[in-house]
């Protein structure tokens, strides 16, 4: 049983407490740890599994389902990444990855678009992505090459859209795409225009399937004379580098919830090996090798929990966190990897069989020091805040 007085700290109200002990006895009885072969399918049943039981109206803003602004709780999202990553990596991806394709139309988007999208991306009835990186454009936002040009013609307003992105999750499987391309208004982040464009759009394809060490839908996309209604544009126009910030703002700290879970997984596995392996008439647990280790494991996981909460908390009140968001992704990342790395090291051999827990712990950890920005990325955000602040 992972150790949940976490949850009895000033950063949670009551609502989040009893969501999070919703979703966790809903998952001991829905979610599997192991999947088929077939992961698009995998993705797509848990996609509808989690909207069919209301879990992913929590990814999507709030105006759509009554309430009375649009807004997306930071708290609620960490804590069901959290959880959902503790049962299953594949879970937890399906499930951010529809508040991540569709975050930019929950923060932008206007009325027309929320209410054609946001919805069925809740019920689960839709895939949605986000498309950012390219090959030559990953961290460097402003290297960007895919192309949206302006048209006024007899069939109305529209970009034509051309080029390519890569390293897109759920890619192939998607029914829609938030894509960011060049749109010229000013050079470099500052002309870069955010733009939904449909799976089924003439002259959108998929390039390449891509396979990676912890299987999810992933792929290269290529856009050859695509044409996107005006309407179909997220933001203004020259407005998408700050429309993929924000969206990449709110789901960076929940990057960092989804480490913890792996790495709460991992202590359990720990503690559950080490108090039940026999060595030399003793346990593992015995050993002060051991013990020194546990209490490491568990010391970095509360450090980064203290930053994952703090930086969804700051955001739920309204305030920037650009610096706070960037910490806890560092930090809970790169400790989870340090945990999960322990963990399977009290397995020894048994650590590195597939399909024994540690060893898919080991894998689904190894993308979330990359993926939304690389740890060394991280590390020039938390600088450059730190200098800007230092200079007022």
């Amino acid at each position: 049983m992972p150790d949940q007085t976490y949850l009895n700290w000033p950063f949670f109200a009551d609502q989040h407490r009893q969501l999070q002990a919703e979703l966790d006895t809903w998952a001991k009885q829905h979610i599997s740890e192991t999947h088929s072969k077939d992961v698009d399918q995998d993705c797509r049943d848990l996609v509808k599994l989690l909207g069919n039981a209301g879990w992913l109206k929590h990814a999507i803003g709030g105006k759509i389902f009554g309430a009375n602004e649009d807004k997306i709780d930071t708290r609620a999202i960490c804590l069901l990444r959290e959880t959902l990553a503790r049962y299953s990596g594949l879970a937890d991806f399906s499930f951010a990855m529809q508040g991540l394709g569709s975050g930019a139309i929950s923060l932008f988007g206007s009325d027309a678009q929320k209410s054609h999208y946001l919805l069925r991306v809740a019920n689960g009835e839709v895939i949605a992505a986000f498309a950012l990186s390219e090959p030559d454009a990953g961290s460097d936002v402003a290297a960007m090459q895919c192309a949206a040009t302006l048209v006024h013609d007899a069939q109305g307003d529209y970009y034509v859209l051309d080029g390519e992105k890569t390293w897109i999750s759920n890619g192939g499987i998607a029914d829609f795409y938030v894509v960011f391309a060049r749109t010229g208004e000013a050079p470099g982040a500052r002309g870069i225009t955010a733009l939904i464009v449909d799976a089924d759009c003439a002259g959108f394809e998929i390039a390449e399937r891509i396979d990676v060490i912890a299987p999810h839908p992933l792929a290269r996309l290529r856009f050859n004379q695509c044409k996107i209604p005006v309407a179909q544009r997220v933001g203004e126009a020259g407005q998408g580098f700050k429309v993929a910030m924000a969206t990449l703002d709110v789901f960076r700290t929940s990057v960092a919830a989804a480490a913890l879970g792996f790495a709460r997984r991992a202590l359990d596995e720990a503690l559950a090996r080490a108090t039940s392996r026999k060595m030399f008439g003793q346990t593992l647990a015995d050993f002060q090798l051991t013990q020194a280790k546990l209490a490491q494991m568990a010391t970095t996981i509360d450090s980064a929990a203290l930053l994952v909460y703090r930086a969804a908390w700051l955001r739920d009140q309204g305030q920037r966190v650009t610096k706070e968001a960037a910490m806890a992704k560092m930090v809970a990342t790169e400790g989870a990897q340090q945990v999960i790395d322990a963990a399977l090291q009290m397995f020894g051999g048994m650590g590195v069989m597939s399909e024994v827990p540690v060893e898919r712990l080991y894998r689904e950890i190894r993308a979330l020091r990359i993926y939304e920005g690389a740890t060394e990325v991280q590390q020039l955000i938390i600088a450059r805040e730190l200098l800007k602040d230092h200079a007022q």
